[in-house]
């Protein structure tokens, strides 16, 4: 199978030189998408050969990713190996994120940084993380620990049918949504990580609400009765547990108590207001899907 790497790259005058060089000893077929950096990294990567789409100004790394994504169905490659810019991931690896995709054992494969344990991430940012994988595992049905890994090998399959809309970070989330309501498989590989201090360009608290935000949206309407119906369902019985502790507490002293009644009436709505969005919801998603 013919492999193709993807860059997505911003301002990385410092690392594309060395990534190319490590990665043309693997593919030749090395698309980098220049993101409207400031600095030389456009003209280094089109003197090493790579194929390059540029951005004229800075759109975002989803923007990135499904600009590579139009660039390497123009190729006759068979695997897409998307694949960070940064100097953190190891050439190494591809062999293995790859390997399951040619056994026809996957046809989305996640290089993932936490089944080894072996990353030395920022406490915060590994918490962030597992947050908004846990969020995006209720949208999917093979569990994972790493739903944020830029380090991914698709089919070209993949890249045919998932045809992911955000331009941010949530195009991480996004793509592994829809991939698992068309049927794709997806699996995990542990890789490692050249882990030092924190290279992100990105503000960590935008990045991670965006992120956030962007999971929320895109679970919420492929499982809204999961994600609204679950949590209003438990408000629900909870408000009505205050409820009846109200009405006993009245019963049982004579006296009215209001902060026990104003619990259950505000967690009793709380749940109906959930309960009634996901139904909602998921009629109308019902609608959408049929027309």
């Amino acid at each position: 199978m013919k492999i193709v790497m993807g860059l997505p790259a911003y301002n990385e005058e410092e690392n594309i030189a060395n990534i190319i060089t490590q990665l043309k000893k693997i593919t030749d077929k090395i698309i980098v998408c220049d993101d409207g950096s400031l600095d030389q990294t456009r003209h280094i990567a089109e003197k090493m050969g790579a194929s390059v789409v540029n951005h004229t100004k800075n759109m975002g790394y989803g923007a990135s990713i499904k600009s590579i994504f139009t660039r390497f169905m123009e190729t006759d490659g068979d695997i897409l190996v998307t694949f960070d810019a940064d100097g953190q991931h190891r050439a190494d690896d591809i062999k293995i994120v790859t390997e399951p995709i040619i056994n026809n054992e996957a046809d989305i494969v996640i290089g993932s940084r936490f089944l080894n344990n072996s990353t030395d991430m920022p406490k915060y940012r590994k918490l962030g993380i597992k947050a908004i994988t846990n969020l995006t595992n209720v949208g999917i049905e093979n569990k994972i620990t790493d739903s944020q890994s830029g380090f991914r090998a698709y089919t070209k399959q993949v890249i045919a049918q998932v045809l992911p809309t955000e331009v941010g970070m949530g195009i991480s989330t996004e793509i592994l949504i829809k991939a698992n309501k068309n049927g794709f498989r997806i699996k995990e590989v542990p890789i490692k990580i050249l882990y030092q201090g924190d290279t992100s360009t990105h503000n960590p608290v935008s990045h991670g609400v965006s992120v956030l935000l962007s999971t929320m949206k895109f679970v919420s309407t492929e499982h809204p009765l999961k994600f609204y119906g679950l949590p209003g369902v438990c408000f629900l019985a909870i408000g009505l547990f205050f409820v009846v502790w109200t009405i006993q507490y009245f019963t049982e002293f004579g006296i009215f108590h209001p902060i026990l009644a104003l619990i259950a009436i505000g967690l009793t709505l709380f749940g109906l207001v959930f309960l009634m969005t996901g139904i909602m919801l998921y009629s109308l998603v019902l609608v959408i899907r049929e027309k």
